[in-house]
């Protein structure tokens, strides 16, 4: 099913309040075994989420972190009474326990690594976004699902939500017009604190496994917990964390692949604070019929603008802006046009739609169909990511062959598209799966 398609199918049925028949009547089939990887506040988002739905029984949890793990284990047994076997090592739950379903909720550096090693030993995967911190690994994540064709939902959970879903209809129906160009943003103050000094690592914590193939910095509270998006060892930046989502949309809406070329700037304008993620940063992509532009910013969030995060499509006929938790609004140019406004249905907590994506993930398992957020399309959104953030640490434009997956004509650059891991671990390589 197209990505067309599938949104005037499910725009049908109400997403909002869908049920799914073969999911609902799931306890009178197998249940599927389920793990989870990254027992943190999000992971765990997701697999109430999957508790609630009830086609799967949680085996195994796995997390470096003992105390958060066992926390959550108290909270499966309470909630759906399985005991959950506890690993802090994912290669020694994937050998033991081989589940049908992962749930790879980690810091983005572990993104790939982990959802390659889960495809080798038979499982699908609900996977959070970015699905790789280099292009290379985001190469070799694809090749995986190729060859091991097991399901990959992607958490791009916005690509479901029923007022993105409706936002991208009234796009494609052409009553903003011709789209011109794009502005793709997330304002949010807050920053300016002084970063933490290291520390003991907690006794609780196997820092070198939480690490893993990325460099091992002394630990810090910066870091963990939930810190880790302010390191760049570690994360993708904004861009990585916020972007991807709004450049998913994008591509959705235009049914492009990619970019042609790619410029990135950024920095930190509150030096001194943690990590070396930039708080502020543009990136502008060119397309062959539009141009997008990314913007975030840590600090002056105020009433001045309108929205603090969204999407900006600037048509002849008027501007669209596609948010969050402030569903979309169609600005019309002609003066005595009404403003067109739909508001957003969302889960609690966090205001997502998790629930949304699971049970679409859930039905192309059980339908053997492609699942909403798949890997290639995610692929691409989590690619304009990379490239911006390879575009600022290079200094300089580049020319991006997506069908090839090349930079064009920069040596130095193309060899920004991996890292080399921390020994013992090894670089995954797509041409040899």
């Amino acid at each position: 099913m197209q990505r067309r398609d599938f949104i005037k199918v499910s725009g049908a049925a109400g997403l909002a309040g869908m049920t799914f028949p073969n999911i609902i009547l799931a306890s009178k089939t197998k249940k599927m075994t389920l793990a989870l990887i990254g027992t943190g506040w999000w992971g765990m988002n997701i697999l109430r989420e999957a508790m609630a739905e009830g086609s799967s029984k949680i085996v195994a949890l796995c997390d470096p972190d003992r105390k958060a793990m066992e926390t959550a284990a108290e909270e499966v047994q309470k909630l759906s009474g399985d005991k959950a076997k506890l690993y802090t090592d994912y290669r020694e739950l994937l050998k033991k326990e081989k589940p049908d379903i992962v749930i790879i909720a980690t810091p983005d550096h572990w993104h790939a690594l982990q959802g390659i090693e889960s495809l080798k030993a038979g499982c699908h995967i609900y996977l959070e976004k970015p699905i790789s911190h280099t292009i290379d690994e985001g190469k070799a994540l694809v090749a995986a699902s190729e060859k091991y064709g097991k399901k990959i939902q992607v958490g791009l959970h916005r690509h479901i939500s029923p007022h993105n879903m409706s936002g991208i209809d009234f796009l494609r129906s052409g009553k903003a017009g011709k789209i011109g160009f794009v502005r793709a943003f997330v304002h949010y103050g807050g920053s300016g604190r002084r970063a933490a000094p290291p520390s003991e690592v907690p006794s609780h914590l196997d820092w070198n496994m939480w690490c893993g193939p990325a460099p091992l910095l002394p630990f810090s509270n910066d870091i963990h917990p939930r810190g880790f998006r302010n390191y760049m060892d570690y994360t993708t930046g904004m861009v990585g964390d916020w972007g991807v989502h709004w450049f998913d949309q994008i591509l959705w809406w235009s049914e492009d692949k990619h970019p042609k070329r790619v410029f990135s700037t950024g920095n930190q304008f509150f030096k001194g604070g943690p990590g070396d993620a930039p708080d502020f940063q543009t990136a502008v992509f060119e397309f062959e019929e539009f141009t997008v532009n990314w913007e975030h910013r840590r600090f002056a969030a105020n009433e001045s603008e309108k929205h603090s995060i969204g999407v900006y499509f600037y048509g002849t006929e008027g501007v669209f802006h596609l948010g969050w938790q402030d569903g979309w609004t169609f600005y019309p140019a002609k003066k005595d046009s009404q403003i067109i406004h739909q508001k957003p249905s969302l889960g609690m907590p966090d205001h997502q739609n998790i629930k949304e994506l699971w049970a679409d993930f859930i039905q192309a398992i059980r339908n053997n169909q492609k699942p909403v957020a798949d890997i290639v399309n995610s692929q691409y959104a989590t690619n304009m990511s990379l490239l911006a953030v390879l575009s600022m640490q290079a200094g300089r434009s580049i020319e991006w062959n997506g069908e090839k997956q090349e930079i064009v004509g920069d040596a130095e650059a193309t060899r920004r598209m991996r890292r080399d891991y921390r020994s013992p671990w090894i670089y995954p390589d797509a041409s040899n799966i």
